[in-house]
């Protein structure tokens, strides 16, 4: 991915060019890109992460099965390169709306029908060009909020601002799409970060002051992470700051977890950007309904998808060299229950607050 310095600008014009030259030489213009399929996915061992191999792929204009594709990655290049210039950005569904206009009076053709149809190019070009999509100033709607004892300095709009997220109450910091550019972390004081997956149980623990008693950074991603998300809990990670996750007991909440850890197959080709394989489950797993009796009272049943997914994720080779994941998987298959991280607040509201705390304490978790 991008490194620092980098004129994303002039790495659009000089992507521009080359297709220029190309044409101008009576040649069919093209360019490489690293082929973001399945087959070209692989678990790195050594890093912990997904992340794509080394095959190629060719995009050229005179290819009937490429033309339109081609055209419309030039439209989406020329697009970026005007946000960039300008210091503007837009989300991708903006860009969709920029895009999606008519060739011509003559011409009963939009650039872009369907938002489906521009978003693969622009990952195109993130590999192509080896950035990622916030260098071409284009956003995706947030997704995540984030409290603890920390800073943020912002500099947004021509104005710098430092956010101290710790008295931001029961609303917490909304975790923008973006958290490199232009944003900084600062003073960042906590023992640990806790994930949890969603936002109920984020303000469960929230209201209790959860964070302040045990000096954590309290996250939700609130379903499946972001990338925004994803990003600021490597970034943390970075610090050496250990990452928790509370998810759900079923193969959902233990899939966004594994997004979490490893990346995930659509977005390997910034896996090591993304994934964070120093972050532990401590649950909620199928051993607790050992450990809490009144667990078993509060199981739901799974359905066909429930335990397509479970199987799914046996298959995966990077989740099956654990015995604990293989245990907890065939164990929702076979007994077709799963569990909601909710279901802890049965005894008691604040029982949610001892859970998460003596399964850290005793390091609990599962890999």
């Amino acid at each position: 991915m991008k490194k620092e310095n980098v004129d994303v600008g002039a790495m659009l014009e000089d992507f521009g060019k080359d297709i220029v030259a190309q044409v101008e030489k009576g040649k069919n213009p093209s360019f490489n890109t690293t082929s973001r399929t399945r087959s070209n996915v692989h678990y790195d061992e050594k890093g912990g992460f997904l992340k794509l191999g080394n095959a190629k792929e060719e995009r050229s204009f005179i290819n009937v099965a490429q033309t339109k594709r081609f055209m419309q990655t030039m439209a989406v290049a020329g697009k970026c390169h005007k946000f960039v210039k300008e210091n503007l950005h837009t989300t991708i569904r903006g860009l969709f709306y920029q895009l999606k206009y008519s060739l011509g009076e003559d011409v009963d053709e939009n650039i872009f029908n369907e938002q489906s149809e521009s978003n693969p190019l622009i990952e195109d070009l993130e590999v192509a060009l080896g950035i990622r999509r916030e260098e071409l100033h284009l956003n995706a709607n947030r997704k995540g909020v984030l409290i603890g004892n920390m800073k943020v300095r912002d500099y947004f709009g021509k104005e710098e601002q430092e956010i101290d997220v710790s008295k931001l109450g029961r609303s917490g910091w909304g975790i923008p799409s973006d958290v490199d550019n232009d944003i900084e972390f600062v003073d960042v004081k906590a023992k640990y970060a806790l994930v949890v997956e969603k936002d109920a149980l984020w303000q469960r623990l929230n209201e209790d002051g959860f964070w302040k008693k045990e000096n954590a950074i309290l996250i939700s991603p609130q379903g499946q992470a972001a990338r925004g998300t994803r990003r600021i809990i490597r970034k943390l990670a970075d610090t050496g700051m250990p990452i928790y996750v509370f998810n759900d007991c079923d193969a959902w909440g233990w899939y966004i977890y594994w997004t979490i850890k490893t990346g995930s197959i659509n977005l390997a080709y910034i896996g090591g950007d993304i994934a964070t394989p120093e972050a532990r489950f401590i649950g909620v797993t199928m051993s607790d309904l050992d450990r809490y009796d009144f667990l078993n009272n509060m199981t739901m049943k799974t359905n066909e998808v429930d335990i397509k997914r479970a199987q799914e994720m046996l298959e995966y080779p990077w989740i099956n060299r654990h015995e604990e994941w293989v245990s907890e998987l065939k164990r929702v298959i076979k007994t077709k229950k799963k569990l909601e991280q909710d279901t802890l607040e049965g005894p008691r509201l604040t029982f949610v607050d001892d859970y998460v705390r003596e399964k850290i304490k005793n390091k609990e978790f599962l890999p």
